[in-house]
């Protein structure tokens, strides 16, 4: 299992316990992931950080000073 932080904007997008998708978006030397369609977005990884499954659970969202805070559990 492999566990992965996506940044929310606002609250009521996204419910814990939620079957997601995500999109794998490139830069020039990482890879970015979009919770589909559009509602959460993660930091930049590494070519050997790249997720090799595209969907997940919500299993928890947390509010902090910065925002909201998704995090999916993959199974790989």
């Amino acid at each position: 299992m492999r566990q992965m932080e996506f940044k929310m904007e606002r609250p009521g997008i996204i419910e814990e316990g939620e079957r997601v998708s995500v999109t794998e978006g490139v830069l020039p030397s990482s890879w970015y992931y979009t919770i589909d369609p559009s509602r959460a977005m993660s930091a930049n990884f590494e070519l050997r950080e790249r997720l090799k499954t595209r969907e997940g659970e919500v299993i928890r969202i947390e509010e902090r000073p910065q925002g909201y805070y998704v995090t999916v559990q993959f199974d790989e």
